[in-house]
């Protein structure tokens, strides 16, 4: 398959992608391939085990599932096989509450809930493109974590399936889980190590 930087530039899908060199991260949207090197920033890291151990605490013995990237999020825009999709992505953690949409090879379909954590050279992205194509595909809710400001931007979706405005907290407060109802995540604690 061909690597993205050989390619001319036309539309890729998870068939190219697969035949890439392991140890290059990257993402599809829409066929076009975004480089997700260099590594995230220590803060950025300690952000997200911080998420991660407070929600991978309250969903023990639940039915849904926490996944940190790399993890492949397969996103088809209809029913086409898997080789033909052109929407893969990599999102910080992710939670997916349907068993069906696992295999080994990540999540084919929507999330619940997605968290991207901000790093200065994906920043537009997420706020732009994947806010757009977690609404378009159903992901439940969607967190933007600004580890610089201390900040977190809290998208649910709503009537018709769109998202609100965003609801936005800053390092001093709980924020309460959209998607369960008992589960508030403590930003003090996520902000404090970073």
């Amino acid at each position: 398959m061909a690597h993205p930087q050989t390619k001319p530039a036309d539309r890729y899908t998870y068939g190219d992608y697969l035949g890439w060199p392991e140890g290059e991260r990257w993402e599809l949207i829409e066929g076009v391939p975004y480089d997700m090197t260099p590594a995230p920033s220590r803060r950025h890291q300690a952000i997200q085990v911080a998420l991660a151990g407070q929600v991978y605490a309250y969903l023990e013995g639940r039915p849904c599932e926490l996944y940190l990237a790399p993890f492949d999020v397969r996103l088809p825009s209809s029913n086409e096989a898997d080789e033909e999709v052109e929407t893969v992505v990599q999102p910080d953690l992710v939670v997916v509450c349907d068993a069906a949409k696992l295999d080994d090879r990540g999540c084919r379909g929507a999330p619940d809930w997605v968290i991207e954590i901000l790093s200065p050279s994906t920043a537009a992205r997420d706020h732009m493109e994947k806010r757009a194509l977690y609404e378009k595909h159903g992901v439940r809710e969607y967190w933007l974590v600004h580890p610089t400001d201390g900040v977190v931007m809290v998208y649910r979706r709503g009537e018709g399936g769109r998202y609100g405005a965003p609801a936005v907290y800053s390092a001093e407060h709980q924020v309460p889980v959209g998607i369960f109802e008992d589960f508030t995540v403590d930003l003090k604690r996520v902000f404090a190590g970073a």
